[in-house]
């Protein structure tokens, strides 16, 4: 299955120069912590969903913790624009990860790439208070046209910018702060109605 361990030091490194290089892609100096991670997980409810995407996983250290709980059943679609990155996390090894080089804004059509149902779950490190309002505004309708009824969007976030592009879509955020991570993150949480 799946390497238990978070990001290795080369991961981290490798992390750290691509935030120097591209800064308004990657969303924070370093990786995520072991704190935000758990929280991220069970904000998406990870344990019951089937389908799972995580937009910008970075070195791989929520995916790992993606791949902890998911059921034995379930599909994971990592989409990472950067290539090292990609390649870091293309480097777990689990049968039900699926690790795809490209951005959020063809998340339709990446989903039927691979063959894949509509996500329960949708997790997004990607920076939203970097990238323009209209690149923001279109891959949050990507993920609300995406989601299973049910499912839900989790993103985690320096600013609150990623609200202020959700609420006209997917309505009113449920928001918590993880103080635990360097730098403290909100975690951002919306609910796709049921049909």
């Amino acid at each position: 299955m799946q390497k238990a361990n978070g990001a290795n030091g080369d991961g981290r490194w490798t992390f750290f120069r691509e935030f120097v290089k591209h800064p308004l892609q990657i969303g924070s100096v370093i990786p995520s912590s072991h704190f935000l991670e758990r929280r991220v997980v069970e904000a998406a409810r990870i344990r019951s969903a089937r389908t799972i995407v995580e937009l910008g996983p970075g070195c791989g250290g929520t995916t790992r913790a993606l791949l902890r709980e998911a059921s034995p059943r379930s599909r994971v679609l990592c989409i990472e624009l950067n290539p090292r990155l990609h390649a870091l996390v293309s480097g777990i090894d689990d049968e039900r990860l699926i690790v795809h080089l490209g951005g959020a804004l063809s998340l339709r059509e990446t989903l039927s790439r691979y063959g894949l149902d509509a996500p329960d779950a949708v997790v997004s490190g990607i920076p939203f208070s970097t990238m323009s309002a209209a690149s923001g505004s279109q891959i949050v309708r990507e993920v609300s046209a995406v989601l299973a009824p049910g499912g839900c969007f989790v993103a985690y976030q320096l600013s609150g910018r990623v609200a202020e592009l959700c609420r006209p879509v997917l309505g009113a955020e449920r928001v918590e702060l993880e103080l635990r991570n360097l730098p403290p993150m909100r975690v951002y949480r919306w609910a796709k109605a049921k049909d």
